[in-house]
């Protein structure tokens, strides 16, 4: 039988310690456990991960599902996409068995290429490496994690860039499944069609975009936050400025960064609207990095920064059942003591 090779080439940087790290992870498990009930897949199938910060190694070496154990998946500093390239182009090298005049070698390996940031050092020559060599002998998708990536640059080395754009655990689990699914239905197509390539799953866009690597990339400008409010008496819009500020730190000669407020404002709609960037964003600000509170300056409500499931930031009259004015769903609001993502501008 011949085999259908997996690469996850995974960004291990510090960026990704914490939650985004142990979902990879659990992700990864999940996958050989869904793997093994399916009978493609323990036929054709062998997976192979492959971590890179500062340096690369290999996590686990190429293996069938059947003895493949699931890693713990470690954390280094810096992001070195050069060496994770290299370390797979030589994983290639090594376990890809070739196609010869006596016998039929391995599929065509497919890397999922897991990142969270732009490269800490110089990959032109190990990106020049892997289009003349193994572009052309693998199907790769690479995945940004947030927006904080050159898709540019992963546009250069994989035939899909895609952007994982919402990194709750639940949008983990389906972004998993998708990947799951993406390998059954190919392990099924190389096996009854004999079809090389890759078959990706649909997967809601609002969990998975489909990135044009050509297109211009925004940065927010990190000198301030701003996050724009709805007013729920009124539905006219507001803006809530948060300026950058340093705090001391409990290390010695360092400081922490925060946003205090600045101040809320009304804006003219029609304006604003004319001269914003219509592209779509998912810029994200967690909540303790911002320090002040205030009230809605058109309604007068006491609290500026509520928000809804939707994403949505509104005013706010105070706890109790109230109802977002950008999708109109009512619920019960309360006050959070813990950290979580809220929208945030381009500023």
């Amino acid at each position: 039988m011949r085999r259908l090779p997996i690469y996850f080439l995974v960004d291990v940087s510090e960026s990704m310690v914490g939650e985004p790290i142990e979902q990879v992870q659990e992700g990864i498990a999940n996958i050989i456990r869904e793997l093994k009930k399916d009978p493609y897949s323990l036929e054709t199938v062998y997976i192979s991960v492959i971590g890179f910060a500062g340096e690369a190694e290999i996590i686990t070496p190429m293996q069938d599902i059947i003895s493949f154990y699931p890693p713990k998946i470690p954390v280094g500093s810096g992001t070195s996409l050069s060496q994770g390239l290299i370390k797979l182009m030589d994983c290639i090298d090594r376990d890809i068995v070739k196609t010869t005049y006596e016998r039929k070698g391995d599929w065509k390996p497919i890397v999922f290429l897991f990142t969270d940031g732009v490269p800490t050092d110089d990959a032109t020559k190990a990106i020049e490496r892997w289009n003349n060599k193994y572009n052309g002998k693998s199907n790769t998708i690479a995945v940004s994690i947030g927006e904080n990536t050159n898709y540019k640059l992963l546009g250069s080395l994989a035939d899909h860039v895609l952007l994982f754009n919402n990194s709750d655990e639940n949008s983990y689990k389906e972004f998993f499944k998708w990947v799951t699914d993406s390998i059954k239905t190919t392990s099924q197509s190389v096996t009854e069609a004999k079809k090389e390539g890759i078959n990706l799953s649909k997967i809601d866009s609002m969990i998975l975009e489909k990135v044009d690597p050509e297109m211009e990339q925004r940065f927010p400008d990190n000198n301030f936050v701003v996050l724009n409010g709805k007013c729920q008496e009124t539905e006219k819009l507001y803006l809530m400025k948060f300026k950058k500020a340093f705090a001391e730190s409990s290390i010695p000669g360092m400081a922490t960064r925060y946003y205090r407020l600045d101040g809320a404002y009304k804006i003219d709609e029609k304006a604003y609207y004319r001269l914003s960037s219509h592209q779509k964003t998912y810029l994200k600000i967690n909540i303790e990095e911002l320090d002040g509170g205030t009230s809605c300056p058109h309604c007068a409500n006491p609290i500026a920064l509520a928000t809804c499931s939707c994403g949505g930031i509104h005013c706010l009259r105070g706890e109790g059942y109230s109802k977002c004015p950008w999708c109109g769903t009512s619920d019960y609001y309360g006050f959070s003591g813990g950290g979580f993502d809220i929208n945030r501008t381009l500023g």
